[in-house]
């Protein structure tokens, strides 16, 4: 028996960063990837899909985001099961009961409303265990399989959160105990744990069978979210379970870090953001750390603002960016001006290097302006 496992697809979400069209393709991306599961489960046969939680990104949703999503999953063709998380629980508010989510719900949708087993065919079942608050008090996962006992069927565990050697908060009520699913595989209760909350592919445990898939598309930076874009492609028989990874995510978050003092080590950024494919695709927190002049700063400047106008979005990582501008002796002496601009000029450079931490950085400003205008600092 073959089947996908996904998670985490958190449609309708949005990220602060995106500008203009960015978020739109970011968001199609996202109904791409869900729709997209279609032609990957006829490739590999796959009998049906489950998804593991937080399938929309909240449960105050708009119509359109609504419908879109709708017509994404019914363009997957077979039939997909979907369990509500933390990010869309099963409350009084909820995106599944809601009058336009029950009316246009493809046939072949089904929701994982109710804790326990749900049949897929003679044979198959899933073992659901659906959020019904953002803040469980219980182990859900646990109370689901506590008086499960083996049959003559093969059964899909799909839960949602963390679980405990996982996560760093082991007093949570709500992880989920990695013992209690060893046990329930070891019974043969179940047969394979489908687990959504962690955005990046992980396998838990030694069993080979307890598996977070990620998040089809990217939601965070490369420093939260290691391994996204994937898909998982199960096979489970009565002896052994296969999985493999099939990456289907096409954006990327990248963090760089690169150290800047001089003209050589903009240059460097400068080639190393060109390398970067799919840049419309891609998402650059810079966080730059380094020493540089005045004449240095405005090429940096110059560089950032031409790759801003070509990535998704670039910019810097203002917490963990340490720049420190020092006009050099010389840099402002052949403008070709005098008299007052030029004492104006010195005034700024005596504040740019010891002025107080608030006009220091105006003055480094407004004398990276003077020489970009001078045409000096072009990259």
């Amino acid at each position: 028996m073959r089947f996908l496992h996904t998670a985490d697809w958190q449609l309708g979400m949005t990220r602060h960063f995106l500008a203009g069209d960015a978020q739109p393709r970011y968001s199609a991306a996202r109904r791409d990837a869900v729709a997209g599961l279609g032609a990957l489960a006829a490739e590999v046969g796959a009998e049906f899909v489950v998804v593991a939680g937080d399938v929309f990104e909240h449960n105050q949703l708009s119509p359109q985001v609504i419908g879109q999503s709708l017509e994404a999953m019914r363009a997957i063709g077979i039939p997909v099961y979907l369990l509500p998380g933390n990010h869309d629980p099963l409350d009084a508010s909820s995106v599944y009961t809601s009058a336009l989510f029950t009316a246009e719900r493809p046939d072949n949708v089904t929701v994982l409303d109710r804790a326990g087993v749900h049949q897929v065919r003679p044979g198959v079942e899933i073992v659901a265990a659906p959020w019904r608050s953002k803040a469980p008090t219980t182990d859900l996962v646990a109370e689901v399989l506590e008086d499960l006992t083996p049959g003559p069927v093969t059964r899909i565990l799909v839960a949602h959160g963390g679980v405990d050697v996982l996560d760093p908060d082991r007093d949570k009520p709500s992880l989920i105990r990695l013992t209690t699913l060893d046990d329930a595989l070891a019974r043969g209760a179940i047969h394979y744990a489908a687990l959504g909350d962690r955005h990046s592919l992980t396998r838990v445990g030694d069993s080979g069978r307890v598996w977070y898939s990620g998040s089809p598309e990217v939601t965070n930076f490369d420093d939260v979210e290691s391994d996204p874009g994937h898909v998982l492609v199960v096979d489970v028989d009565e002896s052994a379970v296969t999985v493999e990874p099939r990456r289907v995510g096409r954006w990327r978050f990248v963090t760089l870090h690169p150290q800047v003092d001089t003209s050589r080590d903009i240059a460097d950024l400068d080639v190393n953001l060109d390398q970067i494919t799919d840049k419309d695709r891609t998402v650059v927190r810079l966080a730059l750390t380094g020493s540089l002049t005045v004449t240095d700063r405005a090429a940096l400047d110059a560089c950032l603002d031409r790759y801003a106008r070509l990535f998704a979005w670039l910019g810097l990582w203002e917490r963990r960016t340490d720049l420190v501008v020092i006009p050099a002796d010389g840099e402002f002496t052949d403008l070709g001006i005098g008299g007052f601009a030029a004492a104006a000029v010195e005034e700024l450079v005596a504040t740019a290097r010891e002025g107080d931490a608030e006009s220091a950085v105006d003055a480094q400003a407004a004398l990276a302006l003077l020489l970009r205008l001078a045409d000096r600092g072009a990259a």
